[in-house]
């Protein structure tokens, strides 16, 4: 691998190393490592020290606060230990050195493979499009709050929460309350994640509706994960070779979305993430669309820009989330972006059941028909819905899609007229895709 707009090469540790995080941070995020060039590796001496100093570094010199932002790992490259620094795009830019200030000296952004300083019109471009509503910044709406309950998650993994806690963790808003943070981490609280299930293909049939919450959100995380395990059955399928065993949904794929929803759920809005099984399919929706400026194909490509980095942070103390940008991987080596809809203030993931890998499907959908004639990203998600379920009402394409039902019906008599899809037996029928 060359140096590039993504990755940044360093022999040893060096005083640029502030200057290249930001320069990452201002821009799409990107990797560092320390003690290798393009083709050699080289001694860097004692790396649990290494670790500690550029922890340091980059907590205690660099504005906003990155925390939440960074990873460090170690890797093995040509039979040599090195250190990799995973940065993703912030949030909060533009990010400077401390002691520079926020000005020429102090900020800087990525172009191809060198960190350049901003001029000054681009800092205040950065500065106006700031996100100023955040979590971080958003008085809870309670002060009585206790942390018995994060004290013992943290215990669990061997780390202790000293009387600095709330500092560290970032749960006080400038004038010592408590934020929004904390109040989602607290052991008491008035926000809940629903998991519901329905009969049928639409919400009309509500069977059972689990309500976990009131508490620390990350005791609610764990609940949803254990009553999606309990739902993720497992059925065999027998060949004349073998029995085959498989569950309704990909684990890995199912832990990852659910936290990711609530890690980057917009709690801006106080409102929470949902969880709906249906009778063909599980939806996971959130609440935020894509962060300002990431294109579809920065998102699935793994670029990383945590809209809570606060609560990322901690997810990651405690081991419930891997390194920056890995989740997305993982969702879609089982299920295809298409498996994925982006409404104007929601995000929702849509996972086919019984082994179906609807976004699979649905790419191939895309893929075949998008050669060969005009057809819309929006009739594209139809037609997915379609290939995972043929006889789907328009109601239900609504409902999922979120949108008015005479834009979907318009959106299906396109594809009919177009010849790619087809209604057969009136309206107790089902659908026909032509491709």
């Amino acid at each position: 691998m060359i140096e590039n707009n993504r990755i940044e090469y360093k022999r040893k540790l060096t005083d640029e190393l502030e200057k290249e995080v930001i320069a990452f941070l201002n821009s799409d995020g990107g990797v560092i490592y320390i003690g290798r060039d393009e083709k050699d590796a080289f001694d860097i001496g004692n790396l649990d020290d290494l670790q500690l100093k550029i922890k340091d570094r980059l907590k205690n010199n660099i504005s906003p606060s990155m925390l939440g932002l960074f990873d460090i790992v170690i890797e093995r490259f040509n039979d040599t230990n090195i250190i990799k620094i995973i940065v993703a795009s912030g949030s909060e830019k533009p990010y400077y050195i401390k002691k520079r200030g926020m000005s020429s000296k102090g900020c800087y952004i990525r172009i191809g493979s060198a960190s350049e300083p901003m001029d000054d019109r681009l800092i205040e471009e950065m500065f106006a499009r700031r996100v100023r509503h955040t979590i971080r910044k958003i008085k809870a709406p309670r002060q009585d709050l206790s942390f018995n309950q994060l004290k013992i998650y943290y215990e669990s993994k061997d780390l202790l929460l000293n009387e600095k806690f709330t500092q560290n963790l970032e749960f006080l808003t400038d004038d010592g309350s408590y934020n929004f943070v904390a109040y989602l981490m607290a052991d008491n609280n008035n926000v809940s994640i629903k998991v519901a299930k329905y009969k049928g293909l639409d919400r009309i049939d509500l069977i059972e509706n689990n309500e976990y919450g009131f508490d620390s959100i990350l005791k609610a995380t764990k609940s949803v994960l254990d009553k999606l395990g309990v739902e993720n059955t497992t059925f065999a399928k027998i060949t004349h070779k073998e029995r085959i065993e498989k569950t309704l949904w990909d684990k890995v794929a199912i832990r990852e979305a659910v936290i990711n929803a609530i890690v980057h759920n917009d709690w801006t809005t106080e409102v929470s993430p949902k969880f709906e099984i249906f009778d063909d399919r599980l939806e996971i929706t959130s609440a935020g669309t894509l962060p300002f400026g990431m294109s579809k194909d920065e998102f699935f490509s793994g670029v990383s820009n945590p809209k809570n980095r606060e609560l990322m942070r901690i997810f990651r103390d405690l081991e419930m989330v891997e390194q920056l940008g890995s989740g997305m991987p993982r969702i879609l080596n089982t299920y295809g972006k298409e498996s994925f809809i982006f409404m104007q203030n929601f995000t929702r993931i849509v996972f086919a059941k019984s082994g179906q890998i609807g976004g699979q499907i649905g790419g191939q959908i895309g893929g075949q028909i998008g050669t060969t004639m005009d057809i819309t990203d929006r009739q594209k998600e139809i037609l997915n819905l379609i290939k995972q379920n043929n006889k789907i009402s328009r109601k239900m394409i609504s409902e999922i899609l979120d949108i008015n039902q005479s834009a979907t019906l318009k959106h299906l008599n396109s594809l009919k007229q177009k010849g790619i899809l087809i209604r057969m037996g009136g309206t107790r029928g089902y659908w026909e895709i032509k491709i």
